[in-house]
């Protein structure tokens, strides 16, 4: 289970403090899902970072009583000067995988070739997300938090990382922040809409849908 018990996080700004979530509450059990929509700027990518750990909430609290991945496709975390294979071999001790199984599945979905041996920082953004999602996928997580990673890449590329994600893995728990309505519509079981800081639930996607088409930026 994951829980989010009354969570606010608040920025400090030139213009004084921001309020991005105001007293967001969530429940999400194992192999569940949600879809939680918002504009741009509402914190959709805020909450997922504060889901992953990666930031602290100011007020609240997060229980996390299953394994939650990095937002997907997200590469920030990597060491630039280390090579695809040695930012591999690293996160993989991190989280006590071993890495030599891994790597004949992450060559084949990054299709980057000779370039996993190159430091990252010679990458582009297009080879960073590729090598992102690839160990997103690598290192199985018990729940996944999608900050509208399933866009990256080509035609082709975008439908492999649809075919791991929502096919391979339909079994686990999700949580998928997006704008993009029709997407919630195809993957989520059930909706919320992050709205003026809120975080609204509703008895059915459909309700979430129309609620985010009607609601007032």
């Amino acid at each position: 289970m994951i829980t989010v018990d009354h969570v606010s996080k608040v920025y400090r700004t030139r213009q004084g403090l921001r309020t991005v979530l105001d007293d967001v509450s969530l429940r999400l059990a194992p192999g569940r899902n949600v879809g939680i929509l918002g504009r741009n700027g509402a914190g959709k990518s805020t909450l997922i970072r504060l889901l992953s750990g990666a930031e602290a909430p100011t007020s609240g609290r997060i229980r996390r009583g299953m394994s939650v991945s990095w937002p997907l496709a997200f590469g920030g975390a990597f060491q630039p000067n280390l090579t695809g294979l040695d930012n591999l071999k690293f996160v993989c001790r991190v989280y006590g995988v071993d890495h030599r199984p891994l790597l004949p599945f992450v060559e084949d979905f990054t299709e980057l070739g000779s370039y996993l041996r190159e430091p990252v920082g010679h990458y582009s953004t297009g080879m960073v997300t590729r090598l992102a999602f690839a160990l997103s996928m690598a290192i199985e997580f018990d729940c996944f938090l999608i900050d509208e990673a399933m866009v990256v890449g080509d035609a082709r590329f975008h439908e492999r990382c649809h075919v791991e994600l929502f096919h391979k893995r339909r079994d686990r728990a999700f949580i998928l922040v997006t704008h993009d309505a029709p997407v919630i519509k195809l993957y989520c079981e059930s909706a919320c809409v992050l709205h003026r800081g809120k975080l609204l639930q509703f008895p059915s996607v459909d309700a979430a849908f129309d609620f985010y088409q009607s609601a007032p930026a």
